[in-house]
């Protein structure tokens, strides 16, 4: 097999393996192709060759389909092979399955979550103890040296 005909296949698979993922997320949701394609802003037919694997949905019409299911776009994202599984996080896991707010609401969570894991990781590791005050330091003052 040429590697054209591997690309292929490997698109192939990808594109059944996200249509087989949303069809099952849309049947656990109750709804109807039809309803779906609605809400996502896409044709009947089209979203109905995304279910059958015939068509490979861009990045834009999986955003649209998971605002739709209540999905976070990044679990699409990595179904369909377009973006790598993160560490998982119950805490992320937790706001994405939230549904008392909305997607927006999600991502700003999200944001703000991982910049304070991100700052978190950049510390030392002596400096996180102090900064959640779990180590006592000793701090100079005019007087001579007080503890915090």
């Amino acid at each position: 097999m040429s590697q054209d005909e591997n690309l292929a296949a490997v698109v192939s698979n990808a594109a059944q393996d996200i249509g087989s993922f949303i069809r099952a997320k849309r049947e656990a949701a109750q709804v109807s192709v039809r309803q779906l394609a609605q809400q996502a802003g896409v044709s009947n037919p089209y979203l109905s060759q995304i279910e059958r694997g015939l068509r490979k949905p861009s990045a834009d019409v999986l955003s649209q389909i998971a605002k739709a299911l209540r999905l976070s776009a990044e679990v699409l994202y990595v179904q369909a092979g377009m973006l790598e599984p993160s560490e998982p996080s119950e805490v992320r896991d937790a706001i994405v399955g939230d549904i008392a707010i909305t997607e927006r609401q999600k991502q700003v969570l999200l944001d703000i979550y991982l910049s304070f894991v991100e700052q978190n990781a950049a510390l030392t590791p002596g400096t996180e103890a102090i900064e959640a005050g779990v180590l006592d330091v000793e701090v100079a003052t005019d007087e001579g040296t007080a503890s915090d």
